[in-house]
């Protein structure tokens, strides 16, 4: 969670769900690849591997922010859009839906 000073940047909530993995939670893995849901009552932030559900994790936003605050850069991506990156940097945006 931000600091006490930080105004949150995120037109969602704090506590909005983010569909994720174990590693991902723990810190054993970055998180290359993002998406905000276009019913805008979810994120997803996940890694590159193959969904495995026995590891899949529903936390609030705000938990995956305070571990990795890169993640701080997606505050204004619009439903329905993704991002990946290779490295901490957000390399790249793009909507998952036709244009």
């Amino acid at each position: 969670m931000p600091n006490s000073d930080d105004a949150w940047p995120f037109e969602d909530a704090p506590n909005l769900a983010c569909f994720t993995v174990r590693s991902i939670v723990i810190g054993t893995v970055p998180i290359p690849h993002a998406s905000h849901d276009e019913d805008g009552v979810a994120w997803q932030m996940l890694t590159s591997d193959a969904a495995d559900m026995s590891q899949a994790m529903l936390v609030a936003i705000a938990q995956l922010i305070e571990r990795d605050r890169t993640l701080l850069e997606l505050a204004d991506m619009p439903l329905e859009w993704s991002a990946s990156r290779e490295n901490a940097k957000v390399q790249s945006r793009e909507a998952r839906g036709a244009l």
